[in-house]
């Protein structure tokens, strides 16, 4: 099984995750139908946190081969824009399907629930369908709906969103957020933050505390390694010619775990405190605020 999967998986992961890393180093050997197989493995200086596997800096030797540097459709300047607008559309069609637009909007008003008429940043907002859906729920929020991709940001602009009077859409970058210190009562990232490697993910906590009181991030739970191979193996068939599929495989790959996002968290700044949770299949929620 595992030969079988690891084979597969040959174009989305790379072998080498820690190199010129500083740390200890690493050996990893396993059997497979009387074959042996060694991996040596540098453990990244926890300083250094763009060298962290996604797993974090005690992930396991077989945790670290299950991610990729590989880009997802969605993240890629030679795909042409129907391949984009397809992903986007099943995206959009599963989170209606599914209800996760009306989960994940219920999770964000639950934290501002104390507040009378909440401000919400919502980056990576990709489709739009959680702001519309905040938009929905409350009847005083304002929601400012953001994406980095410009066409995306063109999209949502061109939709009712666009003109509806509590929403303003701009193009923005989640690491290096266009607003002032406490501009908002809450930012909210959801399912887009594996897209960003480590030291952007670290900006994005540090950016997402400074511009609000709360951090909301909602993403996949990174389940441990062996479920993990199993979850891959199911997706990869339809990987192959689905781009949703594809781009699908290539998340959980760079999905993070709960020590890995502790560790970045930290990297921004040592006094935000993270809430976690989620479950083995439930999105993973990280709930990030500055101590007082």
């Amino acid at each position: 099984m595992l030969e079988l999967v690891t084979a597969h998986l040959g174009a989305f992961v790379i072998e080498d995750h820690a190199s010129g890393a500083r740390g200890a180093l690493i050996d990893c050997s396993y059997e497979v139908r009387g074959h042996s197989y060694m991996m040596a493995y540098m453990t990244p200086d926890p300083s250094d946190i763009d060298q962290m596997p996604r797993g974090g800096f005690r992930a396991s030797c077989l945790d670290r081969l299950l991610e990729t540097d590989r880009l997802e459709y969605l993240d890629r300047d030679d795909v042409d824009v129907s391949t984009k607008r397809q992903v986007i559309g099943a995206l959009d069609w599963t989170g209606r399907f599914f209800k996760n637009h009306q989960r994940f909007a219920a999770i964000a008003l639950d934290l501002v629930a104390d507040v009378p008429d909440p401000r919400i940043l919502e980056l990576g907002a990709g489709h739009g369908g959680v702001s519309r859906q905040l938009l929905a729920d409350h009847p005083t929020a304002r929601v400012t709906i953001t994406d980095l991709d410009r066409e995306s940001v063109g999209r949502i602009a061109a939709s009712d969103l666009g003109s509806h009077p509590r929403a303003e859409v701009r193009q923005m970058d989640a690491t290096a957020i266009d607003a002032a210190d406490g501009s908002y009562d809450l930012v909210l990232f959801a399912l887009s933050f594996h897209h960003l490697a480590p030291a952007q993910a670290a900006q994005v906590f540090a950016e997402g505390t400074r511009v609000a009181d709360t951090l909301l991030i909602i993403d996949l739970p990174r389940p441990p390694a062996p479920l993990h191979l199993l979850r891959l193996a199911t997706m990869l068939p339809a990987a192959l010619v689905l781009p949703f599929a594809h781009d699908g495989v290539i998340s959980s790959l760079r999905s993070y775990s709960p020590s890995a996002l502790r560790s970045l968290a930290r990297h921004a700044d040592p006094s935000i405190e993270l809430t976690l949770r989620g479950g083995l299949t439930a999105p993973q929620i990280v709930i990030a605020r500055r101590a007082p």
